[in-house]
């Protein structure tokens, strides 16, 4: 029995890790990482060169409107395709953590492809060096668009990108000078777009940074108490070595990985809710010099993170990825990702497009009354769907189990469905359910229908749940 037990403990934190980590796994793949170790794992996730990318090729051979596409749909369907195959969780999550806080939306941009290779840098640097993923970020045309510094020039500068890069990007209000954002933006002029070629008679070409040195300005500039002639590279440099920028980075990572907090708003005068975590992640940011792959190990090995389970509201990114990875009903190429894009859309989370510079409110504001209604209703009607694959693996796990109680049956849907923990008020809810018609039994073909309807009724309460729309 103690054997048991520590078994379904290595499982159910396994399944914390995943959850956040990543977007949830299945039953047997948590298995059978539980079996490789937990600390293994975390090196396999913050290693995810090692393992298979998504085959772009075969991808857009398959998906051929996805490749360059022009309308916001199908390049969030690319990204959604990606989220619920990757054989690399970690990649994706820190993709979608970047886009979270750096937050670039379509809605002014107007070019999604753009959008797409933005979300592509963050793969390929998301888990360096803070200050090189600051420097990439600056060379993105979408954010260079989409924060005006295409319009930032030498004697007529824009602030709007230098702002927003010391506001919610690194430091923090209250961090910097009306004087530090100007010698910042007169540091990043000439950093611009390059001129397309014109799009007809080949068609689409993607923006492409450029650096006019004929428009940068030369002077000297003071910026956070450094005096020199800085370029955008050198402000990049100085941001990274302020006190301000761990402890900025690390919060935003503790409210994306480890629990709720208030909003970004709200910092500079709200504290942390654990500061000493927020001090771990900031001693990890100091001694690694901004490596975001070492933060994130000493973040997934320590104890407030272990003991974080089912403290965030899951976004609707996680909420609809992971319910599907868990149903099993889009994996590989099939059609229908442009509708889970949109779903995150109708539940309040339109990828590529977030609704201002300050990004999405997460947490409880994810839940208003027309966003749980979508979520309820998407996750219980898949969970609840036995004809799903995923949901079979569940309906044949519990068979295996023979005859079940009512006890026994909620016990053994909550374990494969997370293990999730859920509230006594839930719990006494699924077992009033499940202890109509008595004790799950299998011998016949009628019980057998009988029971496998029984287990799909339970599933569908489960994801119904207030427990459920926790990570």
């Amino acid at each position: 029995m103690p054997i048991q037990k520590n078994i379904a403990e290595d499982i159910a934190l396994m399944a914390h890790l995943m959850r956040r980590a990543g977007f949830g796994d299945p039953r047997e793949e948590l298995e059978t990482r539980a079996a490789m170790g937990y600390e293994a794992v975390v090196e396999e996730l913050l290693n995810p060169e090692e393992q298979p990318a998504i085959d772009d090729e075969l991808m857009y051979r398959i998906f051929p409107g996805y490749e360059g596409a022009a309308g916001a749909p199908l390049n969030q369907a690319d990204w959604v395709f990606r989220m619920v195959n990757t054989k690399r969780p970690l990649e994706e999550k820190m993709a979608l953590f970047w886009h979270q806080l750096f937050a670039t939306s379509n809605s002014k941009v107007d070019n999604p492809p753009e959008l797409t290779r933005q979300i592509a840098m963050f793969r390929e640097h998301g888990l360096g060096k803070f200050g090189d993923l600051l420097v990439e970020l600056a060379k993105s045309p979408a954010m260079i668009f989409w924060l005006d510094n295409h319009g930032n020039h030498d004697g007529a500068i824009n602030e709007n990108w230098g702002r927003e890069l010391l506001e919610l990007f690194s430091l923090g209000a209250g961090n910097y000078s009306e004087d530090d954002i100007k010698n910042a933006s007169r540091a990043f002029t000439g950093w611009t777009i390059a001129p397309k070629i014109p799009r007809n008679p080949l068609g689409r070409f993607f923006w492409n940074f450029e650096y006019k040195a004929e428009d940068h300005d030369e002077g000297e500039k003071t910026f956070l108490g450094h005096i020199g002639n800085f370029n955008g590279e050198d402000i990049m440099d100085i941001i990274v070595d302020q006190p301000a920028t761990p402890r900025f980075l690390a919060r935003h990572l503790y409210k994306f990985f480890v629990a709720d907090e208030p909003q970004v708003s709200d910092w500079n005068i709200t504290p942390p809710n654990d500061p000493a975590a927020i001090e771990t992640l900031v001693a990890a940011y100091n001694e690694s010099h901004g490596d975001v792959r070492a933060i994130l190990r000493v973040l997934f090995n320590s104890e407030f993170f272990k003991n974080s389970r089912f403290a965030r509201v899951k976004s609707p990114a996680e909420l609809i990825v992971g319910t599907v990875r868990l149903a099993g009903n889009y994996d590989g190429f099939r059609p229908g990702y442009n509708n889970l894009a949109i779903e995150c859309a109708w539940q309040g989370q339109e990828l590529l497009n977030p609704p201002s510079v300050e990004s999405w409110h997460t947490g409880s504001e994810w839940i208003d009354a027309g966003g749980l209604l979508r979520r309820v209703n998407f996750a219980s009607g898949t969970l609840g769907d036995i004809t799903l694959p995923g949901v079979r693996a569940i309906i044949d796990r519990v068979r295996s189990q023979g005859e079940l109680s009512p006890q026994a049956l909620v016990a053994a849907c909550l374990d494969y469905v997370g293990p999730l923990e859920v509230s006594e008020s839930t719990l006494v809810e699924l077992l009033t359910h499940a202890s109509v018609g008595g004790d799950l039994t299998w011998d016949t073909p009628e019980e057998i229908n009988v029971s496998e309807k029984k287990v799909g009724k339970i599933l569908t309460l489960i994801a119904a749940s207030r427990d459920y729309q926790f990570a």
